[in-house]
């Protein structure tokens, strides 16, 4: 059974680059997100167990849906793939729950490793 991934980003080129780099043999499930809302939106209708989360976005920008997965106890595995690479973003990022950080561009390799360390693959 696939499971239920959201790649949620502004940047369409961005999402285009995360599915190119997930690995082929992965069984997911994917939808896309153009902003936090509709990231929440998704993992409110179970399209997100795992959530690849960009922190630039307009109307609700990654840090605000971390928090809120953050209040709600949500079990979504969240990987953030960013740009900012700001110290202080990143303990944000750690302190509101993500499971890793990682950096644009990015690596499939890298991405590979993280999934793995999850047990995802």
């Amino acid at each position: 059974m696939p499971i239920p991934v959201t790649i949620a980003d502004d940047s369409l080129m961005s999402r285009k680059a995360v599915k190119r780099a997930l690995p082929p043999e992965w069984d997911v499930d994917i939808t896309e997100a153009c902003n936090g809302k509709e990231a929440l939106l998704a993992v409110e209708s179970g399209k997100a167990e795992v959530l690849f989360l960009d922190l630039t976005m307009p109307e609700l920008d990654g840090f605000g849906v971390l928090k809120y997965l953050h209040e709600h106890h949500a079990k979504t595995i969240v990987i953030v793939i960013s740009a900012d690479i700001q110290p202080e973003a990143k303990r944000l990022v750690d302190s509101l729950g993500a499971f890793r950080f990682l950096h644009k561009p990015l690596q499939a390799e890298q991405l590979r490793e993280t999934l793995f360390e999850v047990g995802l693959i």
